[in-house]
C-alpha cells in the first residue's frame, strides 16, 4: 500500500512554475494529498514513497503536471467532457475548469460561489461552511485579487487542531494558518492580494 502525502503547516511546498498557473500548481498539489500513488510519481519518479522535499527531478515533473492541468482546466472541453466558457489566459484557471478538474479527481460535487460581493456575514458564513466541509481528499480553491479583479489562486485544506482552516499558497511554496478574520475582512496577503473573490468548494 502506497503511503499518503501530507501536506500541513510550515512543511516545504512546490512553487508555481510560470507566472500563470498558481491555480493549476493548487490543484496538482490537491491531487497529490488525494492520491498516494501520484504524489509519489511526482516526488520519487514511482520508485519509491511520497517522502522527501522537491528536488530538481521532482520539481520538473511537478512542472509538467501543472502544464497538463492547465491544458485541461482551459481547453474548450474540460475534465468529465463539461464545456468550458472563455476565460483570458493572463488570469490563469478558469474557476469552472476547475470545478470540473476537481469533481473529476475527488469524485465528489462541487460549486462555485462569490466572495467578492458577498459582505462581512457571507464570507464569515463561507469560511464556518468551508471548516466543515472540507476535507484532505476534499479541498477548496480560494480565488483573490484586488478591488476589480480575481488574481491568484490558493488551496485550502482543513483545520490543524485549531479552529483556522489552513490553506497552500502557491506564490511562495508556503502551508499557513488562514484565519477568518482575514478572509472576512479582505486582508488576506495571498500572493501580494488581499481581496477574496471566489470559492471552488465541495458541495454538501
Amino acid at each position: 500500500m502506497t503511503t499518503a502525502w501530507t501536506l500541513h503547516r510550515g512543511d516545504p511546498a512546490p512553487v508555481q512554475q510560470s507566472p500563470v498557473t498558481c491555480g493549476s500548481a493548487a490543484l496538482t498539489v490537491a491531487r497529490m494529498v488525494a492520491d498516494p500513488g501520484f504524489a509519489a510519481w511526482v516526488l520519487t519518479g514511482g520508485t519509491g514513497p511520497a517522502t522527501g522535499g522537491f528536488d530538481a527531478p521532482a520539481l520538473a515533473r511537478f512542472a509538467a503536471q501543472e502544464r497538463a492541468t492547465m491544458g485541461r482546466t482551459n481547453s474548450p472541453v474540460a475534465a468529465g467532457g463539461a464545456l468550458n466558457l472563455p476565460w483570458p489566459t493572463a488570469l490563469g484557471t478558469p474557476p469552472w475548469g476547475a470545478r470540473a478538474e476537481l469533481q473529476e479527481r475527488t469524485h465528489a460535487r462541487y460549486a462555485v460561489s462569490q466572495l467578492r460581493w458577498a459582505g462581512g456575514g457571507g464570507r464569515r458564513a463561507a469560511y464556518r461552511r468551508l471548516c466543515s466541509t472540507v476535507t484532505t481528499a476534499r479541498p477548496a480553491l480560494l480565488y483573490v485579487g484586488n478591488t476589480w479583479l480575481p488574481r491568484h489562486i490558493t488551496l485550502v485544506l482543513p483545520p490543524e487542531g485549531d479552529a483556522r482552516l489552513t490553506v497552500y499558497e502557491p506564490a511562495n511554496g508556503t502551508v499557513l494558518a488562514l484565519p477568518e478574520g482575514e478572509l472576512v475582512g479582505g486582508r488576506l496577503g495571498l500572493g501580494g492580494w488581499d481581496e477574496p473573490w471566489l470559492l471552488v468548494e465541495p458541495a454538501g
